[in-house]
């Protein structure tokens, strides 16, 4: 045994316990509830930025950063969107989906 050296076995074991307290730290910042919550929250508002832009994009609407001081009478520069064709998709969803529920129940009976 050639590493026999005590002050060099308490240097490798100082070491590897510095080692393994950042490890253990590490994990256990990646499992509190605070970041986990954080890591959810910071998901959730991608995932919308993200839906927003695509249903914007499917209107015709060029996104535009709205300032605190924007008047909100002119925060369209020109005739909103019409939602109807929007409306008119949610509505027959529904119905559709109405149908398939009520169809589904006559079929149990």
């Amino acid at each position: 045994m050639a590493d026999t050296n005590p002050d060099e076995l308490e240097r490798r074991i100082a070491r590897t316990r510095a080692e393994l307290a950042q490890t253990v730290d590490a994990i256990a910042d990646r499992v509190s509830p605070k970041r986990v919550a954080e890591r959810t929250v910071a998901d959730v508002k991608s995932r919308a930025t993200g839906f927003v832009a695509s249903v914007g994009d499917a209107l015709g609407l060029a996104p535009r950063s709205v300032e605190r001081a924007d008047d909100p009478d002119r925060l369209w520069e020109e005739e909103p969107p019409s939602l109807a064709p929007v409306l008119i998709g949610v509505g027959a969803a529904l119905v559709v989906g109405a149908a398939i529920v009520l169809w589904r129940r006559r079929r149990r009976s």
